[in-house]
């Protein structure tokens, strides 16, 4: 029986490997990139980054108008007062702030949450005995009304300004 591995077939196979393992480090030399300059720091090695896609925002509908601004000859007020133009805070312990249509306790009311930013843009009114303050919220004026003094705290106005 013949064979096709007789030595004169492996010894043209290795002559051949020989031949392209050679072509091959001889294009690798001759097509390497020059070198780096060595006064440049590049740490990306030639490779573009390309950020993943992103999701684009849906604008919202304009519903909010401007707050009328504190008036530039009224004193400031000192810290914790509340008065026209100060930022406050609902302090209800998490229970929630009722904030009326109206200066008074049988007023229609919506709730505003411990967290929330109201200006306060009038008052005080007297009714029921309490001290009322009308309240607009910065990021929606459709959230305004009157909020009993008592569960108000007055804090740095939230721009930084």
């Amino acid at each position: 029986m013949k064979t096709i591995f007789n030595p004169k077939v492996v010894i043209a196979a290795l002559l051949i490997s020989l031949f392209f393992l050679c072509a091959t480090l001889v294009y690798i030399l001759v097509e390497r990139p020059a070198a780096a300059d060595p006064g440049q720091n590049s740490l990306d090695g030639g490779m573009t980054i390309i950020s993943g896609p992103t999701s684009t925002p849906r604008p919202l509908p304009p519903t909010l108008t401007s707050i009328p601004p504190t008036p530039a000859n009224s004193p400031t007020p000192a810290p914790g007062e509340i008065t026209v133009g100060v930022y406050v805070q609902p302090s209800t312990e998490g229970a929630g702030l009722r904030v009326h249509s109206d200066p008074k306790l049988a007023a229609d009311f919506f709730s505003a949450f411990d967290s929330e930013v109201f200006l306060i843009t009038k008052g005080p009114e007297q009714a029921d005995g309490y001290t009322w303050w009308y309240l607009t919220a910065s990021y929606d004026t459709s959230r305004a009304g009157w909020a009993v003094q008592d569960y108000l705290k007055a804090i740095p106005n939230p721009s930084g300004q």
